[in-house]
């Protein structure tokens, strides 16, 4: 195993917001590489295509070296173990989401003890931000330019 600490942010990321972002650079200072997996699932509909989706979030990363853009099907453990990655990064928004994220955590803790999850806070003014309210609202035309990153959809 690798003695760099790499760390994959998984997700669909579509889109990848504010939030999303927010997360990935609080985790610059704490790992040497982040991975960000945007996962493919054939049986989930995306409002933008997988290229889109790495396309707008190597836009976002363009200038950090420590972050890289994969995408990946199926376990995100076992993305990791392909990467030699021992932990996967997680943003949290609010108590449903740690509700949520700690079942995966252990599952894949019972899959790989050798990958640990860490969890870390979005800014409580992006709190509120989610993918799902983000596709509703490009879906009606509406402004979501305060709730991705800058220049994203340029």
């Amino acid at each position: 195993m690798s003695s760099r600490k790499t760390a994959v942010f998984p997700g669909s990321f579509d889109p990848f917001t504010r939030g999303h972002e927010s997360v990935v650079k609080k985790a610059l200072g704490l790992f040497d590489e982040i991975v960000i997996g945007v996962g493919e699932n054939a049986s989930k509909q995306y409002l933008f295509s997988l290229e889109q989706r790495i396309e707008f979030i190597q836009k976002v990363f363009s200038a950090e070296g420590k972050v890289k853009v994969l995408s990946y099907s199926g376990l995100t453990i076992d993305f990791c173990k392909t990467l030699g990655a021992r932990y996967i990064l997680r943003g949290l928004r609010n108590s449903a989401d740690f509700g949520f994220e700690r079942s995966i955590a252990h599952m894949n803790q019972a899959m790989n003890p050798d990958i640990e999850t860490v969890f870390l806070l979005t800014e409580p003014e992006l709190s509120a931000i989610s993918s799902t309210i983000i596709r509703e609202i490009i879906k009606n035309n509406g402004n979501v330019q305060a709730f991705v990153p800058k220049g994203m959809f340029d």
